[in-house]
């Protein structure tokens, strides 16, 4: 079993945390891959989770890409550009199609440097909260390498197209501030009030029905990329189930009594 990951599960919120501090939690080894792969499917299908909340061990959130082994696993080291194809398709790619698939909100704190794939990966959340230690870097270009991972998709979507151009451009580092004003991420806290800030948010969420909670992601990722008209039959189709939930009958029953 890989010990990229270290989970701990407290109330309806799963805390995963990357800790592999030697390599600065870089994510392009397989196991870290399969690590977050198989974390996102167990919590789909465990219905007591409500929030993941995702970080790294030691100074870095995630360095990306593991530079010492990159040639081999998805370079040239594998020979023609096909299999650095299916590399890429089979490994690292996998990550945001797990993390779009999860049903329950993430939040992505960010302790420390965040760099190329360790930017998309909290990109790939739907929350950021950031150390004031935190760094923020689209830096694929310094290598002479693109985004491989989605960030082309990801990073506008956070931060617009013209800053999302900027940081894939030159690939320079932001602080935590200038990620808060370029609206990267949604607060900055001090280093030791990172996860305190980080699991009062996720209590807060948490407290909220689970099937709601599902549901409303869902339709936030689709209204990304779908039509209104849609966006709205399938919002029908959600209310309709939540309507006939103990959850939302309780809460009814409670607010009428009030």
């Amino acid at each position: 079993m890989s010990d990229f990951l270290k989970i701990e599960t407290i109330g309806h919120v799963a805390v995963a945390t990357m800790n592999r501090p030697q390599t600065r939690n870089a994510l392009s080894d397989d196991d870290a891959i399969e690590s977050i792969v198989d974390l996102c499917q167990a919590i789909n299908d465990d219905l007591s989770v409500r929030v993941l909340v995702l970080t790294g061990a030691g100074p870095a959130f995630s360095s990306g890409g593991n530079l010492k082994t990159l040639r081999d696993t998805v370079g040239t080291g594998l020979g023609v550009p096909a299999n650095s194809r299916y590399a890429y398709r089979n490994g690292i790619q996998r990550l945001p199609l797990a993390l779009q698939a999860l049903e329950v909100p993430t939040i992505a704190a960010v302790n420390g440097p965040a760099y190329g794939a360790g930017n998309d990966l909290a990109c790939m959340c739907d929350i950021r909260i950031a150390s004031d230690k935190a760094v923020f870097a689209e830096s694929f270009v310094k290598l002479g390498l693109l985004p491989g991972d989605g960030g082309a998709w990801l990073l506008p979507r956070a931060v617009g197209m013209s800053r999302a151009c900027e940081m894939s451009f030159t690939g320079e580092a932001i602080d935590a501030q200038q990620a808060l004003a370029w609206g990267l991420v949604s607060r900055v806290v001090p280093a030791d009030e990172l996860m305190p800030a980080a699991m009062s948010l996720a209590g807060r969420i948490a407290a909220n029905p689970g099937h709601a909670l599902r549901m409303t992601k869902r339709l936030l990722r689709e209204g990304q990329q779908t039509s209104l008209a849609t966006l709205l039959e399938m919002s029908a189709g959600f209310q309709a189930l939540a309507h006939h939930t103990e959850e939302h009958e309780a809460a009814l029953d409670g607010f009428l009594k009030r």
